[in-house]
């Protein structure tokens, strides 16, 4: 899907970043975490990213209702510029109980750290995907 960005050009899929966004806390149950991961989401969507959702570990077993998912992972597609306001956004998240951390992984990295170094690392991103 293309929409208009900001300085008024055409966004497309080739500028959209991918990431898997997985939620760690000390929490004793997958319940805990479960429902922690369904709120992040439901937060995300509200921001201006492109599309957020459980990740999927494929076919349910025959029998079974719903499609299983990975507990605590989500999958999130945005364009670069509205990243930082999205990072705010988890890493208030991610604060407001002790314990909860967030890890990224996109097309060729993983990281896990704070959120400024991730602001780092998608500018640097950010900046490559414009070069090519």
């Amino acid at each position: 899907m293309a929409e208009t960005s900001a300085g008024g050009k055409r966004a497309s899929s080739e500028d959209m970043l991918e990431f898997e966004i997985e939620v760690i806390t000390r929490e004793e149950t997958e319940e805990d975490l479960d429902r922690m991961t369904r709120k992040l989401l439901s937060e995300l969507r509200q921001t201006d990213i492109e599309s957020a959702n459980l990740v999927s570990v494929g076919a349910a077993p025959e029998g079974s209702k719903g499609d299983p998912i990975t507990i605590g992972t989500l999958a999130m597609t945005a364009m670069p510029a509205v990243l930082p306001g999205v990072i705010d956004m988890i890493k208030a998240w991610a604060g407001r109980k002790e314990g909860r951390t967030v890890k990224f992984k996109g097309k060729g990295i993983e990281f896990e750290g704070s959120a400024e170094d991730l602001q780092k690392l998608l500018a640097t991103l950010a900046e490559g995907k414009k070069k090519k």
